[in-house]
């Protein structure tokens, strides 16, 4: 196994420990907190390979169901931390909410574009921030365009929302949470199930990963863990951002705020924009990304994968690629920005979040994001990308 790299665990830790200092005397001790728990998050989706994009590939293409199954564990922790404590509407004395949004045309059609965007640009909105923090200079390309996208998904919005939508849709509130849990609880474990059976009558087994080459605390600390490790801690964290935040973990609306304040600074009046005239969206387009929650947050999952990558002596970065290849991280990132804007979020924001608060938005998303991800993955071999397959035992 690689040495630590203790350059590049030298120059995430500095600026881990700088930034929440500088964010904590710009701003607040909950915002510098709400970094710290962002670089935390970067750290476990590196060492877990928490990639929701590869998880859904494997599936479609050779029936492999780990990802998916290890999902279905973080969603089911998430639920049993989230559901209770929405349903009070109170965490230690501070006013919290879910991510609830309307289900509509909008919803389905960025899901299925998202779907797409991720089999192309080669992550989703998690695995992007964490793979650029782990040196990957491909989805750097596709970070930059996942920008482009998420402007001009704000930019179209206004017509989006004048198509059918329904109005959103609470579990929790409408079933109670003891019921919506159950429920829950119930289609996870079906689905779960449902990967068992069909990975067996594929392989005869279940496929089992590679071995690890580190065990006890030089596992924790350097990697690879165990995808239900990853799975449990990313719920625990989600509940540590409602905890701070008052709201959930979410990703993409920062790549919108990011890209529009460089437009605003090019001197294009994005503030006129009906998107940005609501009063949360305004003071966002007005104040420091400092002050945005999802900033701050994203720039700490950067370093915290930088982090874990210096730990497990991984960061290599690779500056020739294909052209193909670039060409699919740019339509990639498009999907993946235009499509978060139009479904309310992203695999972190709409699926994991939404589920998590009981949003009947989330699993209207997840259905649509699946069909764009089996699309995407019939048309990643256009691009010279692999579809990963398991040999098939041959006769003697």
């Amino acid at each position: 196994m690689p040495g630590i790299d203790w350059r590049v665990v030298t120059v995430a830790l500095l600026a881990l420990a700088g930034g929440g200092l500088w964010i904590g005397d710009a701003v607040s001790g909950r915002q510098a907190a709400l970094y710290l728990v962002g670089g935390a998050m970067g750290l476990v989706l590196y060492h877990a390979l928490f990639g929701f994009t590869s998880a859904f590939r494997v599936f479609i293409a050779d029936r492999r169901g780990a990802g998916l199954r290890a999902q279905m564990v973080m969603l089911a922790v998430a639920c049993a931390l989230f559901f209770p404590v929405l349903a009070a509407g109170t965490l230690f004395g501070m006013p919290v909410k879910g991510l609830v949004s309307p289900v509509g045309l909008s919803v389905v059609a960025g899901a299925f574009l998202f779907g797409i965007g991720m089999q192309l640009g080669g992550g989703c909105a998690s695995g992007t921030l964490f793979t650029v923090g782990g040196g990957s200079t491909r989805m750097v390309v596709t970070l930059a365009f996942f920008i482009v996208g998420s402007v001009l998904g704000a930019y179209h919005l206004p017509w989006w929302q004048a198509q059918w939508t329904a109005a959103p849709v609470s579990v929790v509130a409408a079933w109670g949470w003891p019921v919506a849990l159950a429920v829950n609880l119930v289609l996870f474990a079906a689905v779960y199930a449902g990967t068992l059976a069909l990975e067996k009558q594929r392989h005869g087994r279940l496929i089992e990963g590679a071995p690890a080459k580190t065990e006890g605390l030089r596992r924790f600390l350097r990697g690879p863990w165990p995808l239900v490790w990853g799975a449990v801690a990313l719920a625990v964290l989600n509940f540590a951002t409602l905890a701070l935040a008052g709201r959930p973990w979410g990703i993409t609306s920062a790549f919108a705020l990011w890209g529009s304040k460089g437009l605003a600074a090019l001197g294009v009046d994005v503030a006129s924009w009906p998107f940005w005239q609501a009063p949360a969206q305004a003071r966002a387009l007005q104040e420091s990304v400092l002050a945005d929650v999802t900033s701050v947050m994203d720039f700490g999952i950067i370093l915290g994968a930088l982090l874990a990558a210096g730990l497990a002596g991984k960061f290599a970065p690779v500056w020739k690629l294909p052209l193909r290849s670039l060409v699919a991280a740019m339509v990639g990132g498009l999907l993946l920005g235009y499509g978060s804007r139009l479904a309310y979020g992203c695999n972190i924001g709409a699926y994991f979040s939404g589920i998590a608060s009981g949003s009947l938005h989330g699993w209207v998303w997840i259905v649509a994001a699946l069909a764009g991800n089996y699309l995407g993955t019939a048309l990643r071999p256009v691009f010279g990308l692999e579809v990963e397959r398991t040999p098939r035992p041959t006769a003697c």
